[in-house]
């Protein structure tokens, strides 16, 4: 059923479901309707994706452990001498001068050994893990798209609106990204160049409520909108700035983050940027036979590095740092041993990159531990898992509670302070859990769920209702201890369609409504 369809079906449902479901269904579109705009003023995050598969342990190379690193890849180890000198224990690729003095200046945080659990290594698989945030759900929308579709609840219907002109998110290509798609849509508009302005043909055939019809109307929907966000594009680059000298016009991210740039400062609000840098994937010939300093893998390292740093630049001339933050991510590390092809193979962790005038930390994490024995295939263990970095940034940056991040997420997240360092403009609540209340999560869902109770010593039944108030699941029966709990509940059975969740224990009633996507 395609998610318009669906919202339609809910909204009748509503209006026919018992008096009990009434209140409850209201307040959850209640909460929808007015969150129609964002609530974290200017803040801007960026995300830049390094496809392929970074090499972390050339990028951010752990000098303490040089010893063993040279047992593990002779081949392609970077010369102690040659190390950018971080602090005693880390350092950096020599191309990656700009992101060094970014470190030193407290603007950039590395965070050590990020990753998920059994990490499978496809390229395929996991790039649709961190882009949706989910592993054992299927990556049918994207993590920042789930929350868009909270605060933009009927996207792409009339958007753009006096509340939000411009495009919700953009990513910087022809393509939009995975990490924006919502249910219904995909939350972010691809630019290639933003200077160039130009409409897409319209269509004056009206929807007749046959399938056909339908169709045609969403696609003249976004046709219309497309025109629309690229005349603000268009007048938000044409009237913004840029000012640091530092851009390379060789460098294709510098390039495209000099148009990020033009675009925040001719006032465009769009909150999130998305861009790709590929080409990580270094099997073989990732250093020069003629000098391991040099190669593929180090035009890569210093594109980003440059890039970045230019950007970053650019922003303080501008007067926009503390309105801009940024993240670096690829889907997977590659392994501790070098290959002998003057390259790696597939890993699990790897390190992130924040970067920005906010960000709290130098370094997040511990180094990691290289062994002094190679073994086959091994690759550097997860620290930190992805989805704690998503949920903080989101926490730390844009305000976002962390009740309502973690209804995003399947997992329970672990929340860090990493981008406090600038002032923001939302009361965070706590995500602990009363005895009153309950938290589902992820929802919507689409296989499975999990529900986050506190109890007391008592007696707990959790049951899932349709929405003619009829029993449709038996969660759980039982007692549980005082204290709180987070209980699976497989919905994999369910219909797609609206449902509540029903806690009775001997201290009260919880009743919390559930989306089956």
């Amino acid at each position: 059923m395609k998610r318009r369809k669906f919202i339609q079906n809910m909204s009748l449902a509503a209006v026919a479901t018992p008096t009990a479901f009434d209140k409850l269904i209201a307040q959850s579109f209640e909460k929808l309707a007015g969150s129609d705009s964002f609530r974290y003023g200017e803040r801007v995050l960026i995300i830049i994706r390094l496809n392929g598969g970074n090499d972390g342990l050339n990028m951010v190379i752990p000098v303490s452990q040089y010893s063993n690193l040279g047992i593990q890849r002779s081949n392609i180890l970077i010369p102690q001498n040659d190390v950018l000198s971080l602090t005693n224990d880390v350092g950096l690729h020599p191309e990656m001068t700009g992101m060094q003095g970014m470190f030193n200046d407290g603007k950039l945080s590395i965070i050590h050994n990020v990753g998920y659990p059994d990490q499978n290594r496809s390229h395929f698989r996991s790039m649709d893990i961190w882009t949706s945030g989910l592993i054992d759900s299927p990556a049918t929308t994207g993590w920042l798209g789930r929350h868009f579709d909270d605060v933009f609840p009927n996207f792409p219907d009339n958007y753009p609106n006096p509340g939000m002109t411009d495009p919700i998110a953009i990513s910087m290509g022809y393509h939009v990204s995975a990490t924006c798609q919502g249910l219904m849509g995909n939350f972010s508009h691809s630019v290639s160049n933003p200077l160039d302005n130009f409409n897409l043909a319209t269509t004056n055939i009206v929807d007749d409520g046959t399938y056909y019809g339908n169709q045609v109307k969403y696609l003249a929907t976004i046709i219309e909108q497309s025109n629309k966000y690229g005349t603000q594009i268009n007048v938000a680059a044409t009237n913004g700035n840029t000012l640091s000298t530092k851009y390379d016009p060789d460098n294709r991210l510098a390039m495209q983050l000099q148009n990020v740039a033009r675009m925040i400062s001719g006032g465009l609000k769009t909150k999130v940027y998305i861009l790709n840098v590929n080409g990580f994937d270094t099997h073989n010939e990732q250093i020069d036979s003629t000098g391991v300093t040099i190669g593929f893998h180090a035009e890569l390292l210093k594109m980003l590095s440059d890039g970045i740093s230019a950007f970053q630049d650019d922003l303080k001339l501008l007067g926009l740092e503390e309105q801009v933050l940024g993240l670096t991510f690829s889907e997977f590390g590659r392994q501790i041993a070098s290959n002998a092809s003057y390259g790696t193979d597939h890993g699990d962790a790897g390190p992130m990159f924040l970067f920005g005038s906010c960000v709290n930390n130098s370094e997040v994490g511990t180094i990691p531990n290289i062994p002094n024995q190679v073994v086959e295939q091994a690759a550097i263990p997860m620290e930190h898992d992805f989805r704690d970095i998503y949920g903080s940034v989101l926490n730390n940056w844009f305000g976002v509670s962390q009740t309502d991040v973690q209804t995003l997420f399947e997992v329970p997240i672990n929340f860090m302070n990493l981008a406090t360092g600038c002032v923001v403009n939302s009361v965070d609540e706590p995500l602990s859990i009363a005895t009153s209340e309950a938290l589902i999560y992820p929802n919507p869902c689409f296989e499975n769920a999990t529900i986050r109770l506190n109890t007391l010593n008592e007696k707990v039944i959790i049951t899932v209702l349709d929405m003619n108030g009829s029993i449709v699941i038996n969660v759980f029966n039982g007692s549980l201890a005082e204290g709180e709990h987070n209980l699976p509940m497989q919905l994999n059975s369910l219909p797609i369609g609206n449902y509540v969740i029903r806690v009775e224990k001997e201290s009260g009633v919880v009743m919390k409504n559930l989306i089956k996507a």
